[in-house]
C-alpha cells in the first residue's frame, strides 16, 4: 500500500453533518485527516454539510467546533457552510441533465415508499427502479404543470464495473448493476451529500479523502459522478469501524458518548487525542502512550489496521489516569478545582479554601482515573462528620476496639508536631501492644477517620485533617462504641 502522496499540496477535510453531537467514531475521523495534514505539512479544512434541514440538530454545529477546538485540532480553512453554497450545486446539477447524465425524477414519496416496502418483502434491496428515467420532454412537462416538484436524479451506467484504489483496502470493484440512479438535488433544491460532497472537495482541491468505512458502498457512485464531471478524483481511504468489546456497533451501552460528554466526565484532552489515534492505527505492537508530536511525527495510512477497532473504557479509564499523574500538583489542582466547587456536597462552605484543597490533591491524584471521580475520592475531607460506608469494627472484639481508640486518644494528645511520621510512630507500635494484625488497627482508624476502608493514605489524611479533627472523630468513635 501506498501513501498516494503526490507532488499536489495535501489537502483534507472534515466534513460533519450537524444532525447530532459529534461522538467518537466523528471525532476520531477529523483526528485522522488532521494527523495527516499535519504530518506532510498540508491542509486541514472544516465544512459543515448542513443540507439535510429536517434533520438538524439545534447547537450540533457549535458542539462540532467546541469538540474539534477542546481536542487541539485547529483547521486551516473554514468553516465553510453547504448551506451558503446552494447556487453551486443547482448549476452543477443542470449541466448533468444537459449532458444527459442525469434526469428528472417526478415519482410521489408514497409510491417510493410504497416500492421500498415491496422490494424489502421480496427480500430484495431496495432501489428505486427507473420508472423516470426514460420520460420525455413533453410527458415531464404535463407532471410539472400538475404541480409536481421533481428531484434531479443521476443515470447510473446499467453494465460494467466501477473500480477505485482505496489507500487501505488496495483496488475496490462494484458491479454498475448494483448500484441504483441515486437522487443529487432533491425538490426542495438541496444537494444530498452524493452531489455537495463530490462538488466541494473538487472546487476545494482535496487531494486526499478519509473517511468512515460505511462510506465505502457510496464511493463509486462518487467516481461515476466525477467520471461524469469530467473532474480528477482525490484519493480515497476509508476508516476502519470501532466497535464495542462484544463487537456490536459501538453504543451507550459499551461507555460511548458524545466527545464533549468526556470532557465533563473528566477525561483530559490528551489522554483522548492519544486514545483515539490508537483506534485503528499503531506506531508499533506495544507503545500505547504518545505524544501529539509523536503521533503527528509517526502517523502514516500505512499502520491504519484493515479490521475494525475495539473501543475499551478499561483502557482509556487507565490512560487518563496515567496522563493525570504526570501533570504537576498545581495543574490537576486547577482542574479538579471545578468539578470540586460544582458536585461536593452542598453543606461544604464555598468557595472552597485553595490551599487547604492543594494538601489534598496529591494524596487524590495518585488514585484519580477522572476528574469527574476527583469530589468522591476527596468528600471526607470537606465534611465535619463523615459519612460512613464501612462499619469501624470489623472482625475485632469490641472490648479491644474501644481500647484501641481510648490509646490512641491518649497519645495522640500530647504530639505537638501533628505531622504524618509523628502520628505513624504514635499509631504503628499499638498493633504490637494489643495483639493485633497492623492491617486490622488501621483499618479501625482509617474507617474512623474518613468512613471509608479504602481511602487516601492513613497518616497523611490524618495530618491533613487536623489534630483537632482527628481527636474528635476519634471520641465520637468511642462514644458509639460505649
Amino acid at each position: 500500500m501506498t501513501e498516494g502522496i503526490s507532488s499536489k499540496p495535501v489537502r483534507v477535510r472534515f466534513a460533519p453533518s450537524p444532525t447530532g453531537y459529534p461522538h467518537l467514531g466523528n471525532i476520531r475521523t477529523a483526528l485522522f485527516n488532521w494527523l495527516f495534514a499535519r504530518h506532510y505539512g498540508g491542509s486541514f479544512i472544516l465544512r459543515i454539510e448542513d443540507t439535510d434541514v429536517a434533520r438538524k440538530v439545534e447547537r450540533a454545529t457549535e458542539a462540532i467546533l467546541e469538540s474539534l477546538r477542546w481536542l487541539g485540532l485547529d483547521w486551516d480553512e473554514g468553516p465553510y457552510f453547504q448551506s451558503q453554497r446552494l447556487e453551486i450545486y443547482r448549476e452543477v446539477a443542470d449541466s448533468l441533465l444537459k449532458e444527459s447524465h442525469a434526469y428528472l425524477c417526478y415519482c410521489p414519496p408514497e409510491r417510493l415508499e410504497s416500492m421500498r416496502q415491496e422490494q424489502m418483502k421480496r427480500k430484495l434491496p431496495p432501489r428505486y427502479d427507473r420508472q423516470c428515467r426514460s420520460l420525455d420532454q413533453k410527458q415531464g412537462a404535463e407532471l410539472e404543470a400538475a404541480g409536481i416538484r421533481p428531484v434531479v436524479r443521476f443515470k447510473t451506467p446499467l453494465k460494467g464495473k466501477t473500480s477505485f484504489y482505496d489507500l487501505i483496502r488496495g483496488e475496490v470493484t462494484f458491479d454498475n448493476s448494483t448500484l441504483d440512479d441515486f437522487v443529487l438535488l432533491k425538490s426542495d433544491g438541496y444537494p444530498t451529500y452524493h452531489l455537495a460532497n463530490i462538488v466541494d472537495d473538487h472546487l476545494m482541491a482535496i487531494s486526499h479523502v478519509l473517511r468512515a468505512d460505511e462510506w465505502l458502498s457510496s464511493t463509486p457512485r462518487h467516481v461515476l459522478l466525477y467520471q461524469a464531471l469530467n473532474w480528477e478524483p482525490p484519493e480515497f481511504a476509508h476508516l476502519p469501524m470501532i466497535l464495542g468489546p462484544d463487537r456490536s456497533k459501538l453504543s451507550k451501552r459499551h461507555g460511548a458518548t458524545a466527545v464533549l460528554d468526556y470532557r465533563e466526565q473528566g477525561y483530559l484532552s490528551e489522554t483522548m487525542v492519544n486514545f483515539l489515534a490508537l483506534l485503528g492505527w499503531s506506531l508499533d505492537d506495544k507503545t500505547e502512550l504518545l505524544t501529539r508530536d509523536d503521533i503527528i511525527k509517526n502517523f502514516s495510512l500505512e499502520r491504519i489496521s484493515r479490521t475494525a477497532a475495539i473501543f475499551n473504557k478499561k483502557k482509556l479509564d487507565w490512560m487518563n489516569g496515567v496522563y493525570l499523574r504526570r501533570l504537576t500538583a498545581e495543574e490537576f489542582t486547577r482542574l479538579a478545582l471545578p468539578f470540586l466547587e460544582k458536585n461536593l456536597p452542598s453543606q461544604v462552605k464555598r468557595p472552597l479554601n485553595l490551599d487547604y484543597v492543594r494538601q489534598i490533591m496529591p494524596l487524590i491524584q495518585e488514585r484519580a482515573r477522572t476528574l469527574a471521580e476527583v469530589p468522591y475520592l476527596s468528600r471526607f475531607f470537606f465534611l465535619i462528620e463523615p459519612e460512613y460506608e464501612a462499619e469501624p469494627v470489623k472482625d475485632m472484639d469490641i472490648d479491644i476496639a474501644k481500647r484501641a481508640l481510648d490509646l490512641a486518644l491518649n497519645r495522640l494528645s500530647v504530639v505537638e508536631n501533628w505531622e504524618a511520621t509523628s502520628i505513624e510512630e504514635v499509631l504503628r507500635p499499638m498493633a504490637e501492644e494489643l495483639g493485633l494484625k497492623t492491617a486490622k488497627l488501621f483499618r479501625l482508624f482509617r474507617v474512623t477517620s474518613t468512613g471509608r476502608e479504602a481511602a487516601t493514605p492513613l497518616f497523611q489524611t490524618m495530618e491533613i485533617l487536623g489534630k483537632e479533627r482527628c481527636l474528635n472523630l476519634l471520641t465520637n468513635a468511642l462514644h458509639k462504641l460505649t
